[in-house]
């Protein structure tokens, strides 16, 4: 199988859809994938897998808390709890008993751009899960004791992973701080005055505006055949109308001109320290080089950072760092956990040094093999089941504007040069461009 993914990865490199109302391959001899878009503005994307009997069977929603304002914001993520709770035809739980009585599995999550949601089973039963999800899409319940019931559970939920969580407490506060006008600031899982005061009308306006099919994405990968999967998706989800469009996000963030500070104070063992540049978007070709820069400095025991601060000067009990690449432009974080009493404006000093020896001096030929060994492992090993295949065709069908653009990034790694590196490091990871997050324990000064 692993062959297999390695001739397709080759054969679609640089290969583009072909652009017609029906269904449409990429090119070349391992040419599997194939999409079409529905009348009413649905894309479905099939990538047949028979390797097992199995299909995973993905549906993006491009909303997230980007989409969401001052006064409802946590809606995004409460409707993914709400989309398993029921409909004019179904029970509340009963998509899941449904789906677990036939021997799948299913789960969803939330971010910022999108929410998706995902099934696995086994192909068997293929006309019964299209049936499911175009009945939650089309026909979604709006029970009052069921709301009262979510928005418990969704508040509960924000109290674990954010109110008695210290780095999902610290990571909030620096988000909100780093984006002043664009509202990647606003919690995926929402303030908790907001949480408190969703209306019913504002869920039904939410639902009725993005759970539509024109807003939708959906992936099929596994034993299936694209026939019978566009004429399933004719069946159950081409006759859903389309909405109208959503507004579209406007907002640019201004440029940051000055570095901002967030002091945080908890109860907690260890010091934390959080660190946050505005980024790229995941069409921007910083977005890459972000990716292996990152893997030089944090990304395994030989990394610099970890060399330096956790094994050298054992300053740090661990570091790390993320990217969030998005519809628009995101940020590159960078985290460390301090032993308890561990001195924060050392590892900080460290943590300036190594980022300033970067821009300076660059990274070396053999970091930057490592870092693109790192990132073709990644991609190849995601590519080795039916699930990894649909999201990772999704993020890229969504965010970077085709499925195709998946098979090139293996060439897309190789093009990347030392100094295009040493180029972002000094134009992006600079003061005036972050914000800064510490996290004290409760007392310490």
């Amino acid at each position: 199988m692993v062959r297999r993914i390695l001739l397709l990865a080759l054969a679609l490199t640089g290969a583009t859809a072909l652009a017609a109302p029906k269904a449409t391959a990429s090119k070349g001899p391992a040419a599997e994938v194939v999409t079409r878009t529905l009348p009413n503005g649905m894309q479905v994307i099939v990538w047949p897998d028979h390797d097992i009997p199995n299909v995973a069977l993905y549906t993006w929603y491009r909303v997230g808390s980007r989409n969401e304002r001052p006064g409802i914001t946590g809606i995004s993520h409460y409707f993914e709890h709400m989309m398993f709770n029921g409909t004019s035809t179904r029970a509340p739980g009963e998509f899941d008993r449904v789906m677990e009585a036939n021997g799948g599995a299913n789960n969803a999550y939330t971010s910022s751009d999108v929410t998706v949601y995902q099934d696995w089973f086994p192909r068997s039963v293929l006309p019964l899960i299209f049936e499911l999800e175009s009945d939650r899409m089309r026909n979604l319940s709006f029970d009052p004791k069921v709301v009262e019931s979510e928005r418990g559970v969704v508040y509960s939920e924000r109290r674990s992973s954010v109110d008695n969580n210290n780095f999902g407490a610290l990571y909030e506060q620096v988000n909100a701080a780093l984006f002043t006008a664009h509202p990647y600031g606003i919690p995926t899982l929402g303030w908790p005055s907001d949480i408190e005061g969703w209306r019913i009308e504002d869920l039904k306006r939410y639902y009725q505006t993005y759970y539509a099919p024109n807003n939708a994405t959906l992936l099929v990968v596994g034993d299936v055949t694209p026939a019978e999967v566009f004429a399933l998706a004719d069946q159950y989800l081409a006759k859903i109308p389309a909405s109208e469009p959503p507004l579209a996000v406007t907002t640019v963030e201004p440029e940051q001109k000055g570095e901002r500070r967030v002091v945080l104070r908890k109860e907690s063992q260890t010091p934390l320290l959080l660190m946050a540049w505005h980024g790229a978007r995941a069409t921007d070709p910083d977005a890459k080089r972000l990716e292996l820069l990152s893997a030089i400095l944090s990304d395994g025991e030989s990394s610099r950072l970890h060399r330096r601060l956790v094994e050298e000067e054992r300053i740090a009990l661990a570091v790390g760092t993320g990217q969030q690449a998005g519809f628009d432009p995101g940020f590159l974080y960078l985290y460390a956990v301090l032993p308890p009493g561990g001195d924060l404006a050392k590892v900080e000093t460290a943590i300036d040094d190594e980022l300033a020896r970067v821009a300076r001096e660059g990274v070396t030929d053999a970091e930057l093999a490592k870092a693109r060994n790192i990132k073709l492992a990644g991609h190849f090993r995601s590519l080795r089941t039916i699930s990894g295949k649909a999201q990772a065709l999704g993020a890229a069908q969504v965010f970077r504007g085709g499925y195709t653009k998946l098979f090139d990034d293996p060439a897309e790694y190789a093009r990347i040069a030392a100094v295009e590196l040493k180029e972002v490091a000094g134009r992006v990871l600079v003061p005036d461009n972050r914000t800064v997050g510490t996290l004290l324990p409760a007392g310490a000064k």
